[in-house]
C-alpha cells in the first residue's frame, strides 16, 4: 500500500511552499481535505496557501478555517496540489485570472483524489496523481497518506478530515462506505474529531430564514418529472440564485426531497446564468449520477455528480433526458 503514495511524498517532501487548490464548485470534503493538508504539512520550513477562486459558500462556513481560503494566488510556489477533483473544467475562474495558467504549465502538479480520471474532464496539463476510488471521500485517502507517512495529525486536522468524510459518504450512509471508512472515522475521533460539535455548528449554519422556506416551497412546485417519474428535474433561474443562493443555496434547498419522492431514481437542479453557463447537481438511487453527468462533460460519484456547460436550456435539457434514458436503460438491462 505504501508505494501508492511514494510520489505524493516526495513532490511534498521537495516542497517549500504549497498551493492547495479547490475547484469552482467546494463542498465539505475538498475544503475539508485542503484544511486538513494545511494542518498536517505546515511547518518551520514550510508553508501551504489554500486556494479556491470563488467564495467559499456560507452553508460550510461552520467548518472551522474555511476563512483562511483565499481568491490570491500566492507567490513564489512550487508545488500545486488540486483535491477532490481533476477536471479542468471546474476550474474556469481559476484561469480566468492573470498568471496563474503559467503557474500550472511550469510547476509540479498532484492531485489528491477519489474520483477515477475519466475522458472529457481531465486536467489539461503534466501532473501526478493520487487517486483512490475505494476511498468514499477524499479525506479518508489523506488520512491513509498522513498515517503512511507518520506525519501527525492534531485535533484540527482530524476534525478536518472527519467531516470531509462524513459529508460525501452521507453520515456513512452511502454504497461505497467501508468497514475501513468506519475504522478511520473511529481513529479521527480518537484524534480529537468531535461529531457532536461538528453537528451542532453544522445544525446552525443549516437554519433557514422564513422566506427561504418559502421559496423551498416554490421550488417544489416547480418540480418536473420525465420518463415516467423516474427523472426529477427543477430549473433554478439567474434571478432566483442572485436573491437566495448568498444565504442558502437553491440546489441543495431542494435536491434531496427530489431524490427521495417514490419512483425517482434521478434528481437534478439545473442553474442558469447570464453569460449562458448551465451547471447541474445530480443525486440518484442508483449508480447513475456520474455517467448522466460525463455525458456533459461533468463528473463525481455514482450517486452524487455535476457537471458545467455553456449551452442553451431546451437544448440541455433534452439532451439531459436523452442521457438519463441511456443510462436507465443501460442500469435496467445490467439487473436483468
Amino acid at each position: 500500500m505504501d508505494t501508492m503514495f511514494d510520489t505524493a511524498s516526495q513532490l511534498i517532501d521537495n516542497s517549500r511552499h504549497i498551493v492547495v487548490v479547490q475547484a469552482e464548485n467546494p463542498d465539505a470534503d475538498s475544503l475539508g481535505s485542503a484544511l486538513a493538508i494545511e494542518e498536517i504539512l505546515s511547518n518551520d520550513d514550510r508553508q501551504v496557501s489554500l486556494f479556491c477562486a470563488i467564495d467559499i459558500p456560507k452553508y460550510l462556513h461552520y467548518i472551522q478555517g474555511w476563512d483562511r481560503v483565499e481568491k490570491d494566488w500566492p507567490k513564489s510556489v512550487d508545488l500545486i496540489i488540486l483535491v477532490d477533483t481533476a477536471s479542468e473544467t471546474l476550474l474556469t475562474k481559476t484561469f480566468s485570472q492573470p498568471g496563474i495558467r503559467h503557474h500550472f504549465e511550469v510547476t509540479p502538479i498532484l492531485v489528491i483524489d477519489h474520483h477515477v480520471e475519466t475522458e472529457g474532464q481531465q486536467l489539461g496539463f503534466d501532473h501526478s496523481t493520487l487517486i483512490d476510488s475505494s476511498c468514499v471521500a477524499t479525506g479518508e485517502l489523506i488520512y491513509k497518506l498522513a498515517s503512511s507517512r507518520k506525519w501527525i495529525i492534531n485535533s484540527s486536522a482530524a476534525e478536518s478530515l472527519f467531516l470531509a468524510i462524513q459529508s460525501d459518504s452521507l453520515g456513512l450512509t452511502t454504497p461505497n462506505t467501508t468497514a475501513e471508512s468506519y475504522r478511520i472515522a473511529a481513529d479521527l475521533v480518537a484524534l480529537g474529531a468531535n461529531p457532536s460539535d461538528i453537528e451542532n455548528r453544522r445544525r446552525e449554519y443549516m437554519k433557514k430564514p422564513a422566506d427561504i422556506l418559502s421559496y423551498k416551497a416554490k421550488l417544489i412546485e416547480k418540480i418536473n418529472y420525465e420518463l415516467d417519474g423516474r427523472l426529477a428535474t427543477v430549473h433554478i433561474t439567474w434571478d432566483e440564485i442572485e436573491e437566495y443562493s448568498d444565504r442558502y443555496n437553491p440546489g441543495a434547498l431542494i435536491i434531496d426531497e427530489m431524490r427521495l419522492v417514490e419512483g425517482v431514481d434521478i434528481a437534478v437542479a439545473i442553474k442558469t446564468y447570464p453569460d449562458g453557463k448551465i451547471t447541474g447537481k445530480l443525486r440518484s438511487n442508483i449508480p447513475i449520477s456520474q455517467l448522466v453527468a460525463g455525458y456533459f462533460g461533468g463528473g463525481g460519484h455514482q450517486y452524487s455528480a455535476g457537471f458545467k456547460i455553456y449551452e442553451d436550456y431546451d437544448t440541455i435539457y433534452r439532451e439531459l433526458i436523452d442521457s438519463v434514458t441511456k443510462a436507465l436503460d443501460d442500469y435496467d438491462n445490467q439487473a436483468v
